[in-house]
């Protein structure tokens, strides 16, 4: 008895140990042995990109270990790739296959919030496939009709291609929501809601019903934290002074 309690305990400290690092383990197929591979993320000032960890890749492979107190959005760099390879750095266990001929193809997986971003993009990208689509078909029509100067080709597919454009942002608004109000464990939720506040036509009542029903753990993240101050001012009157100057009468022309 004393023996299977502490095969249980145990099992509960190893998993408490996963729980509390992360692991990135990589699939690099085609890659030096020695080349680098940079773990990034946004500096301070948001406008820029810093490097968290730096590892070598060896027989096609790579491993980066580290904790982290909460989940953020980072890039992996293959030295020598264009492009780079989005992911949700969180602990646990993730996993990522670099496909280093077509870096966007590389695949996230193993974690909830890696496997809810995979999902999320897949699903956006059909929503988005029609504009991608004309875009495909007209592009050689468009450039004929420039190198010609022909205007009224060129305005017509214009018109077409700003038509499709506003469904699609409409039909992409309405995603984004949707995913919020149905997913609030997730990550992502808290990325989509903050990026609506970013517009100055956003719903506030909307984003605050979003915002509440966040899950506890979310709100305390610096995105859900930069949600809360954005709604506050937002929701604040505005500035008793500035109105009172304003309206302040102007001295009499002499």
């Amino acid at each position: 008895m004393k023996k299977i309690i502490f095969l249980l305990s145990a099992a509960v400290v190893l998993v408490s140990c996963t729980k509390d690092k992360y692991t990135i383990s990589g699939i690099a197929t085609g890659i030096e042995n020695g080349k680098t591979i940079i773990l990034e993320t946004q500096d301070a000032s948001g406008m820029g990109l810093i490097a968290v960890d730096t590892v070598k890749v060896e027989n096609g492979k790579f491993e980066i270990e580290g904790k982290t107190t909460e989940p953020s959005f980072h890039t992996l760099q293959v030295e020598g790739v264009q492009g780079k390879v989005p992911l949700i750095l969180e602990n646990g266990d993730i996993k990522v296959v670099i496909n280093k001929d077509s870096i966007h193809k590389s695949k996230v997986s193993g974690t909830y919030n890696n496997d809810e971003y995979v999902k999320f993009n897949d699903e956006i990208t059909l929503v988005q496939k029609r504009l991608i689509d004309f875009q495909t078909k007209n592009m050689q029509a468009m450039n004929a009709a420039q190198q010609s100067k022909d205007t009224i080709v060129i305005n017509s597919l214009m018109k077409e291609f700003t038509k499709i454009q506003e469904e699609v942002g409409v039909a992409s608004k309405a995603k984004y929501i949707s995913y919020a109000e149905t997913h609030p464990k997730s990550f992502i939720s808290a990325l989509i809601i903050q990026g609506m506040l970013n517009d100055q036509s956003a719903d506030i009542a909307k984003s605050e019903k979003l915002y509440n029903s966040l899950d506890e753990s979310l709100k305390k993240t610096k995105p859900g934290l930069a949600i809360k101050t954005k709604l506050a001012e937002m929701k604040a009157p505005a500035s008793v002074g500035a109105s009172s100057s304003a309206s302040a009468p102007v001295g009499d022309a002499k």
